[in-house]
């Protein structure tokens, strides 16, 4: 990573400190709904934004989630500090994806479509794994913040814009990346995560995400069901034939069940 680089990782906004104690509460075992909801609750900006993110569509719940403690009941303590994440993301941090040809709400739509596919089909396969995927699959397209405005700052950002119009897959994306900058966006987002003292376990899951083969053993699971599901959702928060293609192959070749995760993406419209 070059001197900017690290420039802006350092100069990235930190957590605020109601996102911080709901990590610090989400994180130990013996912490309650009742003590999670009281933290979120005096935060009405975060309650808010919270709330809506639970009753979006994607997650396919029937009914009007009205509570932080009803949204922690259906979702558990590790979502709620994915949306508190999220959160953050939206309001504190200056967003300019211009050379990714991505508006602000073209990556959040990003982000909330990742998640809602990783825990409705996590949810199905391995719940105790959300603790790790649920914040991770929200923060998978961080890094790309600081790559713009690094591209930006180079006079890439034109060249960039047009390079990436003919990119179908999140393979291609981050190998276009490393072409321009000698980094990734799941390299860039783990430094991010590491700046905020965020788990190791789930840096590394998406530092790895796109070279699964690199993690530790213990790792490994996590990023490839980060990588699934940054492949089947691209850029743009839709499902593509070749990014789809991509998910599969990984699927196969990690031997999981292929019929369960289609069925997880025709509940979701797709």
């Amino acid at each position: 990573m070059n001197e900017s680089l690290i420039r802006r990782v350092k100069n990235f906004p930190p957590l605020d400190e109601t996102v911080v104690k709901i990590q610090e509460i989400a994180n130990k075992k013996d912490s309650s709904i009742k003590e999670l909801t009281e933290v979120v609750e005096k935060d009405p900006m975060l309650t808010a934004n919270i709330l809506k993110a639970t009753n979006s569509p994607m997650y396919g719940f029937s009914r009007e989630i009205k509570s932080i403690q009803q949204a922690i009941s259906l979702f558990g303590m590790a979502t709620i500090k994915g949306f508190a994440l999220s959160s953050t993301m939206q309001n504190n941090i200056k967003i300019d994806l211009s050379p990714y040809n991505l508006t602000k709400e073209q990556f959040l739509n990003t982000s909330l479509t990742q998640n809602a596919l990783m825990f409705a089909w996590y949810s199905r396969v391995n719940r105790s794994m959300l603790d790790i995927l649920m914040p991770a699959s929200f923060l998978l397209e961080i890094g790309k913040i600081i790559l713009a405005e690094e591209l930006k700052e180079e006079n890439k950002a034109e060249d960039f814009s047009k390079d990436i119009q003919d990119k179908k897959t999140a393979y291609e994306i981050s190998e276009l990346e490393e072409n321009y900058l000698n980094i990734n966006s799941e390299e860039m987002t783990a430094a991010i995560l590491k700046h905020w003292n965020l788990d190791p376990k789930m840096v590394n899951a998406i530092k790895y995400s796109m070279e699964i083969e690199k993690a530790d053993e213990n790792i490994k699971p996590y990023c490839v069901a980060l990588n699934i599901v940054k492949n089947a959702v691209n850029s743009n928060s839709k499902f593509e034939k070749e990014g789809l293609q991509d998910a599969y192959k990984t699927i196969e070749k990690y031997d999981l069940d292929k019929e369960k995760f289609m069925k997880v993406l025709e509940n979701m419209g797709e």
